[in-house]
């Protein structure tokens, strides 16, 4: 028999899912917070998570060795430098140029060289402005005995996901690589470009 009754998680994941419909009952709280938000660093330790509804779905659990970070990052593709002369304007290489990281991952980097004991498990989004865009990044300390000793994520002790981040083993890295494209057009992504590219030559 199919349950009809949402739990408390459903309704917040639902919440946020409207915040920016004009009726929102959430908007005028992501204004105040997002003046806060601009006041404060690039990487900041908070003490529970915005979007507690996200982070249970992606793992987080409010006990010792879980920590959340919010990370700012600014929005937009590379602020190149435009050459004072020999190209025509179409050719000058200053719009349009994009990294092929995408934000959410270059904001879980940002936090991981900030707390470096610390492995990322996974990251949301908060908020976003003209300039800007925050993440709440789910951070986990490997070397922690209450981690070692849950079989549920005790797997992220083990040495081959030491800087996961920075190998494009999260969420946001394999999203930024590809690896979520399956089947016909994804022939070349697997295990990585660079190495299909090194085993045709």
């Amino acid at each position: 028999m199919i349950s009809l009754v949402k739990s408390a998680y459903r309704y917040i994941s639902e919440t946020w899912y409207r915040a920016k419909a004009k009726n929102s009952p959430i908007k005028d709280l992501q204004r105040e917070r997002l003046i806060k938000y601009r006041r404060e660093g690039s990487v900041v330790r908070v003490d529970k998570p915005t979007k507690i509804s996200r982070a249970r779905e992606l793992g987080y659990k409010a006990k010792q060795g879980y920590i959340i970070v919010r990370s700012k990052v600014r929005r937009g593709g590379r602020r190149k430098s435009r050459p004072s002369r020999g190209r025509k304007p179409k050719k000058q290489g200053v719009t349009k140029i994009t990294m092929r990281k995408n934000l959410r991952r270059i904001a879980e980097e940002r936090a991981a060289k900030k707390y470096p004991n610390m492995e990322v498990l996974n990251s949301y989004w908060v908020a976003e402005d003209g300039k800007h865009k925050w993440y709440e990044i789910i951070m986990v300390d490997p070397s922690h005995p209450v981690i070692k000793n849950d079989p549920k994520i005790n797997w992220i002790c083990e040495k081959q996901h030491r800087r996961r981040v920075f190998r494009g083993l999260t969420g946001a890295g394999k999203k930024s690589r590809g690896l979520y494209n399956k089947g016909i057009g994804a022939e070349k992504l697997r295990p990585s470009i660079r190495a299909h590219q090194r085993r045709g030559t």
